[in-house]
């Protein structure tokens, strides 16, 4: 966000200010401390309880309703604070990058796909920070369709389905494994996006900084 936003956690929005305490930030924060507790889970009895495993998932599926509903909310609301803008991208890769090394931990997803995961998401999240002051490039449908694929292969492999469903083992891989490599497709297929995006916002400036970059 500007450096010209007042200080004290509010940002002026249509004449007013916006409190740093409002829903869209609870939520945000509330995602942040899920983290530790969706963790706590899907380590207890050594990720092959049903008990825990489910509801490793089911904290896993609701901090990531949590993640879209913070953003509709500070949007629609007009309650966008630089706390938000700052949090909020921590927050979801908290907790992706939790479950995908927790996950890897386990043996259930292969380390190489977490640090491609990862990577690209790092790598984005600095790369957002650097042409922030040219303004904003906007999640693209690509970026959403990326983010909803993580979710939902992240989903699958924490549901204990293997150990509900044994004899449908090799069904379930094939489910699981079809699910990541979309994700990880477009994963990489939308990071190049992004850095296209933010060389050519890079090579053309807009007078005031704001028109290079899609919003």
């Amino acid at each position: 966000m500007s450096s010209s936003q007042p200080a004290g956690g509010t940002v002026p929005v249509g004449g007013g200010e916006v409190p740093l305490l409002n829903i869209a930030n609870v939520l945000t924060v509330l995602r942040l401390v899920m983290v530790p507790v969706f963790v706590a889970a899907l380590f207890a009895g050594d990720g092959q309880d049903v008990f825990w495993r489910t509801t490793a998932f089911l904290v896993f599926v609701l901090a990531a309703l949590t993640d879209r509903l913070d953003g509709q909310l500070a949007r629609s609301r007009g309650l966008v604070t630089w706390f938000g803008a700052l949090a909020d991208p921590i927050a979801d890769k908290a907790l992706t990058g939790a479950a995908l090394v927790g996950l890897s931990m386990l043996g259930l997803v292969p380390w190489w796909v977490t640090v491609v995961i990862l990577g690209r998401e790092l790598g984005i999240t600095v790369l957002r920070f650097v042409v922030i002051r040219r303004g904003v490039i906007a999640a693209s449908r690509g970026g959403k369709a990326k983010t909803v694929a993580q979710t939902v292969a992240i989903a699958l492999i924490l549901f204990p389905l293997p150990l509900l469903l044994p004899g449908w083992l090799g069904a379930v891989v094939v489910l699981q494994w079809t699910a990541l490599v979309i994700a990880l497709v477009l994963t990489v297929v939308t990071g190049i996006d992004y850095v296209v995006k933010a060389v050519r916002a890079g090579a053309n400036p807009a007078p005031d900084g704001s028109g290079a970059v899609e919003r």
